[in-house]
Order: structure tokens, then C-alpha cells, then sequence
């Protein structure tokens, strides 16, 4: 037995046993130690970087580790064994997705003025935002030799006259705080609960002051985790944060996290990252910014794809990823937040945006409803960049969805310097055609730390545009910028080490550009298919609708340059953000919207990309700058700036 020490930056040492032979990554998993690994341990993105500070590991070489830092230790720690006892450092990349969670300052209005927008499009069409949630205020006589009337009839007997209701459900969770509330109120309390017809059914007691009722809506991403608190009453957004899924060690894709769960252990494994390790800390951390008890928390709504579904509930997942490709449920109810341990109200009902396919789920329903498409003449294209590309086309008459396997590229997966959108990523860049300098924006005005989604697509579309990559993302042109590594592979520098924030530098290389020409390739070739099931050419798209945390914005001229979306023009396209966490916001305020979501699941047809004979073909065709079909690229995508 060897013992291996992984000195976190940042963070205090973490010592385990290991056996010899035993790769390292599994390790540092055991060990809970957060690390980076989005192709879960397949050694292709490069990510999991460590460096050995004393003892002894064998790890295969990699073009990811040049060999200056091979000689000073850094190896990939899926691709090492333990040889016997070692001490390992974990720079502070590899814990950055360890849930740093990030707030939204809402005192500029922008966050209220968002959701403000959605309610009053979908008051528009005719959704009312109301909900059964009642708080009413009583004051009871306390119990005497003389009054000996028990605690919960006392209290039943005061909301029936407070209400006029006939029905008052007390349910255990309140049952068993009852006497002690009553009693250090002096009887004088808050009722909160749900009203519907004639019966109250009461949630929490509290004291007088206490009147406040929060909703919780969560978009559960396969890479980042988004969440608001919602005053119930007003619909105001009370706080709002993210944070990455801490499933991610399991891999950066669901296929990996539904292999993940099929070892033994791994359901309760996967469960616990996302439960304990990344929905408990944000609810605690959003509740402690607003000085509200989780206890306040009444509804959680939750849009997520449909392996996060299974995931989060512990439910096998399994048959999502083999044929025929059928989930367990679509849609399911009757969850609380005790049954799944979230730090809420144990009697908080857990609302889940139902899933349309294997691969099109609740946060692409929630979506739908969220961006009003359904409810419009127009024909609408809605597409969602994560790490399934997903796609919704149609209008009021006929709804018709699809996903992509798109990777993890539009979330800085399987890219050498890619990362999320977040602190530190570069998000926009411009070139300079003559001398190739860049100008690039990152996100919080400091040093770049990598590069997200939004900036990829301005990098490979202004490489292409100033002809320094050819049509196959392969360098045609020498420069100071362009570079060569031990391995042979060029490459284009964006920032230079002393530029950085991890004094590296920050580059894209053509293994980089080839895979996220098959992102952009997957997502074009899926809008093609879809359209073509349906027998409607690209120019029947009236508007087109792009959701997703990439950045704070995507070019579209750049995204169409590259073929990524359909050449149309640039004010028929829509950047709506997060679709999923604002639908879920009305899922949680708006009975109505919950139900308009349901029908819009139920009515919606599934395309599955796989049975199409054509989808391969289309894919091929699309994974080349901007298409190998230049007839379907006349318009903006040749066009200079």
C-alpha cells in the first residue's frame, strides 16, 4: 500500500492509500479530490494536469504536456499509475470548478428587467401569474386548565376561520414543530402553505414577522448549475447564482456520467456530487446572501436534460444511452426536497420541466415555453449550445425538437485553454488581417485565464476570415503568433505567458479547431435534418432564437461565417441566454406556466438524429468552414467586416 498526498492549491492537503498500479485519477476521486476531466480519463483533452513533487508515478507521455513541464513534473493524472508513495500538487485549474459559486449583483435592475420581460410575454399570451401560496397570521389563545383543546385542532380551528376553508391538512415535518413554535410564539404565528378550493395545507409555521414564501428554480446543466430565489408573492427575483456541476470528474458528457452510474456505487456517487456537492452549497450560499432559513424555501422547480433527471432523482439511466433509447419517465411529480436531501423546506414540492426525448429534456421544454415560440406565426428555430446541442423548430401549429451530440466545445471542453464562462475567459476577440494581433475581452476585466464559448467561435471565424487556417481548420500562414510544439502540432497564440493569469499560454492548436469544427458541424447538420424531416428548406426560417451560458453574448455573423447556424440575416437572430433557468422561474410563480409547459412536452415531436439516414451524410458535409456546400453560404458568411 502506497500513500499518496495531492496538495491542493488553495486548500488544505488531502493523504489516501492507494495500491500499486492504480491510476490516479480514480485516486484522487476516491480521495475527493476535484479534478478537471472532462473526456473522464481517455487522456484526449488534456485537462487533468498535476504535477509529481516527490515520489513515484508512471504516466504515458502526452503531446498535452510540452517537455519543459514534463521535466518539472507535470504529468495527466488519468494517464498515471501509483509506482509507491508520492506527493501530488493540483493547481488551482483543476479546483476551479470546485464550485466557486458566483453571484449576480441585481441592484442594476438587468436581472429583474429579464424575468420581468418573460412574465409579461407570457401574460401576453394569455398565461396568468398566480399560485396557490397563501401566508396568513394568527393569533390563538394558549392552552389553559380550563382550555385543554390539543395544538394541531387549536391551530386547524384558526386557519379554518382565517380562511374559510373547510379542510386543513398538517403534514408530519410541521407536526413535529408544532408545539414548540406555538409555544415560543406565545401562540401568536405564521401559516404558510398552499390554498387551492377549499382546503389549506400548511407548509410551515413560523413566527408573525416571518411572512415570506421563496420558490427556487434551477437549471441543472450538464457543466454549470444555475439557480434564482424567488420572492412567491411578487415574482421578484430575490437572489441569483451558478456554479459548476461537481459531476463533472465523472466526465463531461452524458454518456460518461450514465457509464459512471452504471458501476457499482455510482448512482449514489453521481447523486451525491450534484445533491451535497453542488445544489446544497448554492441554496445555502443564495439563502445566507438574503439572510433567509432554507425552511423559507417552498417550491423547487428544476429544468434539466434528461439524464440529469435520473441522475438527480437516483433513477437508472442506463436505457437513455442504449436503443431504442427510452428513459424511464418523461415526466414525473411527487417529489419533496426531504426525499432528496436539498436544503429547503422538507415539504418543499420538487416541480421537474417534463423531458420530450432520451436526449431533449425539461430544460429545453422549459425553454420552448420561455422564449414564446409556441404561441407565434412565425416559424421559429429555438437552438441550445451546451454540450448537447438541442434544437426546436416550428411555430403555434407544430413543434418538432432534435439534439446533437455537440461535445463539450461550446463549454471549453476537449479545447486546450478552454473553459467555462466565467471569471477570466476570454469571451470576444477581433484580428488584425495583416499583422494577426488579437484584441480580445475577457470576462471580469482581468488577466485571461482561457477562453469560452462566445470566444472560441470569434477566434476559429477570424483565423478563417484573415486566412490563417484554411477551410479544414489547418494553418496556412507563418507569424510571431504561430507556433510549433515538441510534437509538430502549430498553433495560434492569443495570449502570451506573461498576459495570463496562469503565467501559461493561451492558445488554440488544430486538434483544438478540429473538434469544435465537429461541434459546429453536428449542430448545423442537426437543423439541416430537422428541416428536411418536415420538407421546409432553411429559408422558411423566420426567426431563430440561441440559448445557452457561452458567453454573454455570441457574434452571429461570426457563428454563421463559420457555418455553425443557417446564413440568414443578422436580425433574424436572437441571443435569450439561459431559456431554461427563466422558464423554470415561471414554473415556479405560475401554476399556468407549469401547465403550458406539460402540454407543449406532450404535443412536441422527437426526432431521433440516429434512425435519420441522412444525418451522417449532412455531418460530414458540415464539418468544414463554413460548409463543403457553398451554395448554402452566398450571404454574411462571405462577406468582410
Amino acid at each position: 500500500m502506497s500513500t499518496v498526498i495531492f496538495e491542493i492549491e488553495g486548500r488544505e492537503s488531502v493523504k489516501i492509500d492507494a495500491l500499486p498500479g492504480e491510476n490516479l485519477l480514480e485516486v484522487a476521486r476516491r480521495a475527493d479530490v476535484t479534478v478537471d476531466a472532462p473526456c473522464s480519463g481517455n487522456g484526449s483533452c488534456g485537462k487533468c494536469r498535476m504535477q509529481l513533487r516527490e515520489g513515484s508515478v508512471e504516466s504515458l507521455r502526452s503531446h498535452h504536456i510540452s517537455e519543459e513541464e514534463w521535466e518539472n513534473g507535470w504529468r495527466l493524472c488519468c494517464c498515471s499509475k501509483v509506482m509507491g508513495d508520492a506527493r501530488i500538487f493540483v493547481p488551482d485549474t483543476a479546483s476551479l470548478l470546485r464550485f466557486r459559486m458566483k453571484t449576480a449583483d441585481l441592484s442594476s435592475g438587468r436581472e429583474q428587467e429579464i424575468f420581468a420581460r418573460l412574465k409579461q410575454n407570457l401574460m401576453d399570451s394569455g398565461l396568468s401569474f398566480t399560485n396557490g401560496f397563501k401566508a396568513v397570521n394568527l393569533c390563538m389563545a394558549e392552552p389553559s386548565l380550563e382550555d385543554t383543546v390539543p395544538d394541531n385542532e387549536r391551530l386547524t380551528d384558526a386557519i379554518r376561520e382565517c380562511l374559510g376553508v373547510q379542510q386543513v391538512e398538517i403534514p408530519y415535518p410541521v407536526m413535529q414543530k408544532l408545539a414548540k413554535i406555538l409555544r415560543e410564539q406565545n401562540f401568536h404565528v405564521c401559516a404558510k402553505g398552499l390554498l387551492a378550493k377549499n382546503r389549506f395545507c400548511c407548509l410551515d409555521l413560523c413566527a408573525a414577522e416571518d411572512q415570506r414564501m421563496v420558490g427556487c428554480a434551477i437549471d441543472i446543466g450538464t457543466t454549470t448549475v444555475s439557480m434564482v430565489l424567488i420572492d412567491l408573492t411578487a415574482g421578484e427575483i430575490l437572489a441569483k447564482g451558478s456554479c459548476g456541476n461537481a459531476q463533472i470528474r465523472y466526465g463531461a458528457d452524458v454518456i460518461n456520467r450514465i457509464i459512471e452510474q452504471g458501476k457499482p456505487g455510482g448512482r449514489e456517487r453521481l447523486q451525491e456530487a450534484l445533491i451535497e456537492q453542488t445544489l446544497n452549497p448554492l441554496l445555502s450560499g443564495l439563502c445566507g446572501e438574503i439572510g433567509i432559513q432554507p425552511e423559507c424555501i417552498l417550491r423547487i422547480t428544476v429544468a434539466a436534460n434528461t439524464t440529469m433527471n435520473h441522475l438527480l432523482l437516483g433513477v437508472d439511466a442506463q436505457s437513455v444511452r442504449m436503443e431504442p433509447y427510452i428513459p424511464s419517465f418523461f415526466s414525473w411529480g411527487g417529489v419533496t426536497a426531504q426525499e432528496l436531501r436539498l436544503r429547503a423546506n422538507p415539504l418543499a414540492e420538487i416541480r421537474i420541466a417534463p423531458n420530450i426525448g432520451s436526449y431533449v429534456g425539461g430544460d429545453i421544454t422549459a425553454g420552448t415555453m420561455a422564449c414564446g415560440i409556441w404561441d407565434r406565426e412565425e416559424m421559429s428555430l429555438m437552438i441550445d449550445l451546451g454540450t448537447n446541442g438541442e434544437i426546436v423548430f416550428g411555430n403555434r401549429e407544430f413543434l418538432i425538437s432534435c439534439a446533437c451530440s455537440a461535445g463539450p466545445a461550446f463549454e471549453g471542453g476537449e479545447i486546450s485553454c478552454g473553459m467555462r464562462a466565467v471569471d477570466g475567459a476570454i469571451e470576444s476577440c477581433r484580428m488584425d488581417p495583416q499583422t494577426m494581433e488579437p484584441i480580445v475581452r475577457v470576462i471580469g476585466n482581468g488577466r485571461a485565464a482561457g477562453i469560452c464559448g462566445s470566444g472560441i467561435i470569434d477566434l476559429i471565424a477570424e483565423l478563417f476570415r484573415c486566412g490563417i487556417i484554411s477551410a479544414k481548420g489547418k494553418f496556412i500562414r507563418e507569424g510571431e503568433r504561430i507556433r510549433t510544439d515538441s510534437y509538430g502540432m502549430p498553433y495560434y497564440v492569443i495570449a502570451q505567458k506573461e498576459q495570463s493569469a496562469s503565467g501559461r499560454e493561451i492558445f488554440i492548436n488544430e486538434v483544438d479547431i478540429d473538434n469544435f469544427i465537429r461541434a459546429k458541424g453536428a449542430i448545423f447538420s442537426a437543423v439541416d435534418t430537422l428541416l428536411r424531416a418536415v420538407e421546409m428548406p432553411m429559408d422558411m426560417i423566420d426567426r431563430v432564437y440561441v440559448a445557452g451560458g457561452i458567453g454573454s453574448g455570441i457574434n452571429m455573423e461570426n457563428a454563421v461565417r463559420i457555418g455553425m447556424f443557417p446564413d440568414l440575416r443578422p436580425d433574424q437572430f436572437s441571443y435569450i441566454g439561459n431559456s431554461s433557468l427563466t422558464g423554470a422561474y415561471a414554473m415556479t410563480v405560475s401554476d399556468a406556466a407549469e401547465e403550458k409547459c406539460r402540454e407543449i412536452a406532450a404535443g412536441m415531436t422527437y426526432l431521433e438524429l440516429s434512425t435519420c439516414p441522412g444525418y451522417m451524410d449532412s455531418f460530414v458535409a458540415a464539418c468544414f468552414l463554413p460548409h463543403t456546400d457553398s451554395r448554402m453560404f452566398t450571404g454574411m458568411a462571405q462577406e468582410e467586416f
